[in-house]
C-alpha cells in the first residue's frame, strides 16, 4: 500500500476517524532506516523544498554579496506567518537586494497569524504580497536574478536560469536525476519538485550533513541549517509547529513543512550519538492533514523513536503530540488523538 494508518481520533471507545501516511527516514549514507507505506511514493515537497530553493543563490555567495543577515536567509526558506515582523525584515532584505513589493508575483493572501490579519481588517488596511507567506522565497529568487543579472520579470519560468538552477541542485541534493523529477505549479505559482519520498529524506539527511558534498555546496548547507536553528521564528511564525520544533530541538533539527501533508526535517550529525550521521524524515498525509495534526504527531513520533528527543524537550512539544486529549466546547475530554502504530527504526 501506498499509505498505511499512522494517526488516529477516538470518540468514548470508538476510532471516530483516521489518517493514513507514508514515511521515509534516510540517513547521510543513503540508508533508509526506516519507512511507512511506500518509500518510493512520488509526491510534492510542496514548501519544504524551500531551503534547495535558496541553497544555488547561497552557494553563489549571494548572501554575501547583498550583505544579508542569518534571520534574512531563514526568511528565504520561510513559509512565514506574516506579522509585523515578518514584513519589516522582508522589507530591508529587499531595500539591500534593490527588488520592491511590485517585482514579487507570489500572490496576495492575509496573514497565516490571526491576530496580524485582524490588525489588517480592523485598519481597513488590505493585505499586500509581503503578506504571502512564500513572499521569502520569492524575494530570494529575485536576488539570485539580481546577483546573476537575470531578467526579473520572468523569474518564475521554468526556463528562467534561476529556476533550471534550483531544479539542477535539487536533483543533486537528491540524488535523483532531474529529468525523472515531475513538476508542477506551487500555490505560489513558483516550480515545484515530486520526488519519491526515499529521496526527499535523502535530500534533508544531506542538507544536514553535508559532508560527501563539494566545499562550496558543504558550506552553504551549513548556512542555511545554522540561518533556520538559530532563527525559526522568521522559518514560520508564533505557536507554528516548524518554529517550536527548532525552538526546543537543542540546535540538531531542522524542520520545515509543506501544504497537503508533506512534512520534512533534517537532524544534524552527533546528534544522536557519537558519529551518528545525519538523518533526513519525509512525510506525506494522504488526506493533505488540514490543520496539520497528524504530520505533527507523526513527526514527533518518529524523532521520540530514533532517540532525537529528550523526555524535557518532548514535554515541551506535547501541544503537538503525539497523544493529545481532545475537548469539547465546555473543556469536556471526550476523546484523544494517538498513533495509529509504533515507530521502530532500524540501525544498520
Amino acid at each position: 500500500m501506498n499509505f498505511e494508518p499512522v494517526y488516529e481520533l477516538t470518540r468514548g471507545n470508538i476510532v471516530e476517524s483516521v489518517h493514513y501516511g507514508a514515511a521515509a527516514v534516510v540517513d547521510s549514507f543513503g540508508n533508509l532506516l526506516y519507512s511507512k507505506g511506500d518509500p518510493g511514493l512520488v509526491t510534492f515537497l510542496r514548501s519544504s523544498a524551500k531551503p534547495f530553493q535558496a541553497l544555488p543563490f547561497i552557494r553563489q555567495k549571494g548572501h554575501l554579496k547583498f550583505q544579508l543577515t542569518p534571520a534574512e536567509i531563514a526568511l528565504m526558506c520561510s513559509s512565514h506567518s506574516g506579522t509585523p515582523e515578518h514584513t519589516t525584515l522582508l522589507g530591508k532584505f529587499q531595500d539591500k537586494v534593490g527588488v520592491t513589493v511590485a517585482d514579487l508575483k507570489c500572490g496576495v493572501h492575509y496573514p497565516l497569524h490571526g491576530p496580524s490579519a485582524d490588525q489588517l481588517k480592523i485598519a481597513g488596511i488590505q493585505p499586500n504580497p509581503y503578506h504571502h507567506n512564500c513572499s521569502g522565497k520569492h524575494t530570494g529568487m529575485l536576488a539570485y536574478a539580481r546577483l546573476e543579472g537575470y531578467p526579473l520579470d520572468s523569474y518564475l519560468e521554468l526556463n528562467h536560469p534561476v529556476q533550471q538552477s534550483i531544479l539542477k541542485t535539487f536533483a543533486e541534493m537528491c540524488n535523483f536525476d532531474r529529468n525523472e523529477i515531475e513538476l508542477g505549479v506551487d500555490g505560489c505559482s513558483a516550480p515545484n519538485f515530486a520526488v519519491p519520498l526515499y529521496n526527499a529524506a535523502l535530500a534533508f539527511a544531506r542538507l544536514c550533513d553535508p559532508k560527501d558534498l563539494d566545499p562550496e555546496t558543504a558550506e552553504a548547507c551549513e548556512t542555511i541549517t545554522t540561518s533556520m536553528i538559530d532563527n525559526p521564528f522568521m522559518v514560520a511564525g508564533p505557536d507554528r509547529f516548524d518554529t517550536v520544533l527548532m525552538q526546543f530541538g537543542a540546535g540538531k533539527i531542522v524542520a520545515k513543512g509543506g501544504a497537503e501533508g508533506f512534512m520534512s526535517v533534517g537532524i544534524k550529525p552527533n546528534a544522536l550519538f557519537e558519529k551518528s550521521p545525519g538523518i533526513g524524515i519525509a512525510i506525506k498525509i494522504s488526506d493533505g492533514d488540514a490543520g496539520g495534526r497528524a504530520r505533527s504527531a507523526f513527526t514527533l513520533q518518529i524523532l521520540e523513536s530514533i532517540g532525537a528527543l529528550t523526555s524535557e524537550m518532548s514535554n515541551q512539544l506535547a501541544s503537538f503530540g503525539p497523544n493529545l486529549k481532545i475537548s469539547n466546547y465546555q473543556n469536556i475530554e471526550v476523546g484523544e488523538g494517538r498513533p495509529a502504530s509504533t515507530v521502530q527504526v532500524k540501525w544498520n
